[in-house]
């Protein structure tokens, strides 16, 4: 397990305003949020996360700027995708599961099975699924019935019939014959699961959809083909590619993918991401658990939730979830 050197602590000044390129709009971090002052000092131990590929560098982010307080510390993370995190909480080889899901009930009960208790989750960032097209496609927007015919060989949301080719959703001249080239997760993601539930109503995938072992890897991908679409977290967004404006159904204004359409709820692919752990009722939560999981909470653990391209915790949100860590 390699020991992560600790960086420079952020200076409390430069969190107060934080502008993220790339949502439509600025995002102004809560000032309502409290600065994290440590209550103990942690002795040498392993912090280890397990879990969501779109998570992973955020929980990075999270650790190194943690050690800055907490020295002694080591870190060890895992972002395979989100249900690798269930079987490492069950089987103890991770204090915290990183996942941008919820927690299916099999994975509840299969932990409970084990402990006699359900695992605690956290609400700790605000995510939202965009879809890309690459920066030259001029396509408006798309509908969740468009999702559904584009990537879903089911059509439970009631497209009519699949979409073949960027004429079946709107487009003309060069672009009318272009077969769509299609892209997405592995079904170990998260994300996968969020859009399979939310834009194809739990229908499966088609078969051709070109299954990416991580975001960077959709957005790459789309980024390199011009009749590309793909989904992928939103905070991965590039200079290639171009995230499309959503319209819950057909006649609804599209929704533009930004965070501040995100917090709003107005966006169709908005969702929360999570920390789980493993916690017995009426036990006090564990030293390193309670100090990471108040920085998480605070204005610096929000503020690098910005940085990484998603959306901060209102200051409400987060202080009902720090009342959970006494």
């Amino acid at each position: 397990m390699r020991r992560r050197r600790p960086g420079r602590r952020l200076l409390p000044a430069l969190l107060l305003l934080i502008t993220l390129q790339g949502w439509g709009a600025a995002l102004v971090l809560d000032q309502a949020l409290p600065a994290y002052q440590a209550t103990s000092t942690l002795a040498p131990q392993a912090l280890t996360s397990v879990g969501s590929d779109t998570m992973n560098n955020l929980m990075s982010l999270w650790s190194e700027a943690f050690l800055t307080y907490h020295p002694a510390l080591s870190v060890q993370i895992s972002g395979a995708g989100s249900s690798t995190a269930p079987p490492a909480l069950t089987e103890g080889t991770a204090l915290f599961g990183a996942m941008s899901r919820r927690m299916t009930t099999g994975e509840l009960q299969a932990f409970e099975a084990r402990f006699g208790y359900r695992p605690l989750a956290f609400r700790v960032a605000v995510d939202a699924l965009a879809v890309f097209v690459h920066k030259d496609n001029p396509l408006p927007g798309l509908t969740l019935t468009d999702l559904d015919a584009v990537f879903s060989v089911a059509r439970r949301c009631g497209a009519r019939q699949s979409a073949e080719r960027w004429s079946d959703l709107g487009l003309t001249g060069f672009w009318a014959n272009q077969r769509l080239q299609r892209y997405g997760r592995n079904a170990v993601s998260g994300t996968y699961g969020y859009f399979k539930a939310s834009a194809l109503c739990n229908g499966d995938f088609r078969s051709d959809v070109n299954e990416q072992p991580g975001s960077a890897s959709v957005v790459q991908a789309v980024s390199q083909a011009p009749q590309g679409i793909g989904y992928s977290g939103m905070g991965f967004q590039t200079s290639g590619i171009r995230a499309l404006p959503l319209a819950r159904r057909a006649g609804e204004p599209f929704v533009a993918a930004t965070a501040a359409n995100a917090i709003a709820g107005t966006y169709p692919l908005a969702r929360y991401l999570y920390l789980y752990l493993n916690h017995a009722p009426g036990e006090p939560f564990a030293p390193l658990q309670r100090e990471f999981l108040r920085f998480i909470l605070s204005r610096e653990g929000q503020a690098l939730v910005l940085r990484d391209g998603y959306v901060s915790l209102p200051a409400s949100v987060a202080a009902r979830e720090r009342l959970r860590v006494p």
